[in-house]
């Protein structure tokens, strides 16, 4: 693991037996307990995740909302300041360069937040749009990035912070927060499908964080988790995970984002006319959920047959902890996506029935 890039956090890993994978590049924890554990502990108390691997990119001057608003599919002209908002980056094909949150500071400070795996990219394309006016900063190496999730988070982070955390609502944020003494960019969002929080500090700061937090939350039941119980969370909630519900070759709306993707926004932005199209046109295929029959899990990458026909494949698909059903996420021709049409997995030399289900598969329940 030492030729990987490592998070700030890296060096407590083996304090709690983490269990570390190559992800991209990346030194990260796949888990510490188990998989199945750490999704429990997220669904009825609480986990604690590094994600510090994520980019963070400060984008400043007066016309930076001019320069968002071409790049990206959301309408930011709504938000206010301490408002975040969930968007994608296109391509003029209408193609996904990256899915990404952006916190408004101020009418001309704003973080974005894109994926780990997309760093450079990103910031290539983003370079390649900016005008002379607009400042841009990469932060990523001096930033980390924690996320409390579950609906014990507020109690547990409420210990270590004076800030009435009651009152910042989903997608709002307070830029200067001190949490357990450590200055944070404290925001109520999360991947996991759970009430929760993130907290962008310093990276040195980083390891008395989360240190602190997991101490605090002991009695609360909170763990630390890894990436496998990330992904299963986010799947369960159908959360997109750019690389598999979103490539360059599937847009937002194919990925059933359409709620963050405004065609008639004011501004124009790249890869509107396209998506636009699409939406007029009325799309050929898109995700959807797909739960196994029989015997078999549906693995990213697997096809989808309806007789000799591939109508599809598979985006993630695993077997759910909360509802031990083998499901998955498919992007499949639209001709076949009414719930309950029956179609077939190829799972290496055979197919196996599946049929296509409601999403998403878990919603969090109403407190």
């Amino acid at each position: 693991m030492a030729d990987l890039k490592q998070t700030p956090i890296y060096d407590l890993y083996q304090d709690y037996q983490a269990k570390t994978i190559d992800f991209g590049g990346w030194a990260l924890p796949v888990q510490f307990s188990s998989i199945k554990a750490e999704h429990e502990a997220v669904r009825t108390k609480a986990g604690l995740f590094d994600v510090s691997h994520m980019g963070e990119f400060e984008v400043t001057g007066e016309e930076s909302l001019d320069f968002l608003q071409k790049l990206l599919t959301n309408d930011l002209s709504k938000l206010v300041d301490g408002q975040a908002i969930y968007t994608a980056m296109c391509y003029e094909n209408g193609g996904t360069v990256d899915d990404l949150l952006v916190y408004r500071k101020t009418s001309s400070d704003y973080l974005v937040v894109v994926n780990a795996s997309n760093i450079d990219k990103d910031w290539e394309w983003m370079i390649q749009h900016k005008p002379s006016s607009v400042e841009m900063k990469n932060v990523s190496d001096q930033t980390a990035l924690l996320a409390i999730q579950g609906p014990q988070a507020e109690t547990i982070l409420q210990q270590v912070t004076d800030e009435p955390l009651a009152e910042i609502r989903p997608f709002r944020f307070k830029a200067q927060v001190t949490v357990a003494g450590v200055n944070a960019l404290l925001s109520r969002t999360g991947y996991t499908g759970e009430d929760g929080f993130e907290l962008y500090v310093a990276s040195e700061d980083a390891q008395k964080l989360w240190t602190e937090l997991l101490s605090t939350g002991e009695s609360e039941g909170l763990v630390p988790c890894g990436l496998g119980a990330r992904d299963t969370l986010r799947f369960e909630a159908k959360l997109a995970l750019y690389g598999q519900e979103l490539t360059k070759d599937i847009s937002p709306l194919e990925a059933g984002i359409g709620f963050a993707v405004k065609v008639n926004k004011e501004v124009p932005f790249i890869g509107q006319e396209a998506l636009k199209k699409q939406k007029e046109e009325g799309l050929t295929r898109k995700l959807v959920g797909i739960e196994m029959l029989d015997k078999g899990i549906p693995r990213a990458g697997y096809e989808v047959f309806v007789g000799e026909e591939q109508i599809g494949f598979v985006t993630t698909g695993t077997q759910s902890p909360t509802l031990g059903k083998n499901i998955g996420l498919a992007i499949l021709d639209t001709r076949y996506t009414e719930l309950g049409t029956n179609v077939e997995v190829q799972i290496r030399k055979k197919r196996i029935q599946a049929e296509v289900v409601d999403t998403p598969f878990y919603k969090r329940p109403r407190p």
